[in-house]
Formats: structure tokens, sequence, C-alpha cells
């Protein structure tokens, strides 16, 4: 079983929580808040933001638990993505081009198995 970062996963919602108190979104979902520990409740983020940092990983974790892929390693971004609501999420930036990253450009999240990833936002998606 491959666990290389970049491997493809299922797309589901970001699953979210937002404090019933104070409002602060979190992500991943918490049972209390980070900020005032009140309750929070679930909350599916919208996935959209822009990048806020990122760095690139040119060499292969250690292994175990790491196992390269067929074709061995490839260097690829990582990435904080600061969403709408507010919440910075980490994830594998999902680019053609390293050399296209960069701060501030609007990024689409997903969440499946394992670290979310980020690809950039179509016109279309922005508005969403």
């Amino acid at each position: 079983m491959a666990t290389d970062p970049r491997s493809p996963t299922v797309a589901v919602g970001l699953q979210g929580s937002c404090c019933s108190g104070c409002a602060v979104t979190a992500y991943p979902a918490e049972d209390a808040c980070p900020r005032c520990g009140g309750p929070a409740e679930p909350a599916v983020l919208q996935g959209t933001g822009r990048l806020w940092t990122w760095t690139v990983q040119r060499y292969a974790p250690k292994s175990p638990p790491y196992q390269a892929p067929p074709g061995g390693f490839v260097p690829f971004a990582l990435g904080y993505v600061e969403l709408v609501e507010g919440v910075r999420v980490a994830a594998v930036l999902e680019v053609d081009d390293l050399d296209d990253v960069r701060i501030g450009m609007p990024l689409t999240v997903t969440a499946g198995h394992g670290v979310p990833r980020a690809r950039p936002t179509t016109p279309g998606e922005e508005g969403s």
C-alpha cells in the first residue's frame, strides 16, 4: 500500500467545526472551541481560499512508513490555505508546475483519506 502524500484520495467535504459561543472555525472538527473552550458544532467548510504560505518537499520522507510510488519520488508542494471561513488548512498542492505556485493564489481544498489536497480554483468556482 502506497503512503505517498500525493496519492489519490476520495474527495469529501472539509469537516470542520464552529464555536457556538465565539464563532471560531476549526479544522479538523473539534468538540470544543480552541479559543474559548466552549462547545463547537460540526460544520462543512466551503473549501475555497487563498494560499497563505508554501514550501516544496524535495526529498523522500523516511521509510517506513513512506513507500515510494512506482517510478520513484517526485518533489511536490505543500502549503497552508486560508479558507473563506478564516481557518488555515495544511494541504498538498496539486499543481502542474511548481514554478506556478504563488502566495495569494486561489485554491480549492478537498479532503479524503490522509492529507487534504488543494488545486487551483477555476474561474467558475471562485464565487462558490
